[in-house]
């Protein structure tokens, strides 16, 4: 595959629901850490989660509970959340890959585009080292590293700097209503994955990684 093939210079991902789907582990991290606090929690709820990072998607489900926490009992929560978390995505193997998720990274890379990935989650390390797949990203910006999580475009920002190419210049990857806002504030050509229907402001839309195809864009 040609470098010409493709207007941009680089191809930034987001990691959950993109490259592999981790999506099932908040779910059932975030479930018991609300049932704890008499939380209401669905799948339909947790929809509202994606794309939001931790304690951004505690506030929301603290909102739903029948009383207030300190700040001391809400950093607690959270960190019970991702312990728990964490034993979950212990687990993960490449096997967790989503279908399409190694074949875009690696034309991306033959291509000779660089590669970067941009994860609200703090354990976007952790998810990569046991997918087998650090080494096929030039830079890594996770929840440690930004300010602002997403729709705020620090973090695509972030790692358009980091790789030296201009935003205008980048083709952002994302499944989340947010992440999709976080691309297109940040300047960038926002691909969605998942529905037309839902990530209403991206510039393409394909239904899995399955269709990614370099050359389309």
């Amino acid at each position: 595959m040609s470098k010409r093939m493709s207007r941009f210079t680089a191809v930034i991902f987001d990691l959950d629901g993109v490259i592999t789907d981790t999506a099932h582990y908040h779910y059932l991290a975030w479930k018991r850490l609300a049932d704890t606090v008499d939380a209401p929690f669905d799948e339909d709820f947790n929809e509202q989660l994606k794309g939001v990072d931790r304690m951004g998607s505690l506030e929301l489900i603290l909102a739903r509970a029948p009383r207030s926490f300190t700040p001391e009992e809400k950093l607690a929560l959270a960190d019970a959340k991702n312990r728990h978390y964490q034993e979950l995505i212990s687990t993960m193997t490449p096997s967790d890959l989503l279908p399409g998720a190694l074949g875009a990274l690696d034309a991306v890379r033959a291509a000779g585009l660089k590669t970067g990935l941009a994860s609200v989650s703090k354990n976007a390390f952790t998810v990569l080292d046991r997918l087998g797949i650090r080494d096929r990203f030039d830079t890594v910006v996770d929840a440690a590293r930004i300010a602002n999580s997403k729709p705020h475009p620090e973090i695509f920002l972030t790692a358009a700097s980091q790789l030296g190419v201009a935003p205008a210049d980048c083709l952002g990857v994302e499944d989340a209503v947010a992440g999709i806002a976080s691309i297109r504030d940040a300047g960038m050509f926002a691909l969605g994955v998942g529905r037309p229907e839902v990530l209403t402001r991206a510039d393409r839309v394909i239904a899995s990684m399955q269709e990614f195809r370099l050359e389309d864009y």
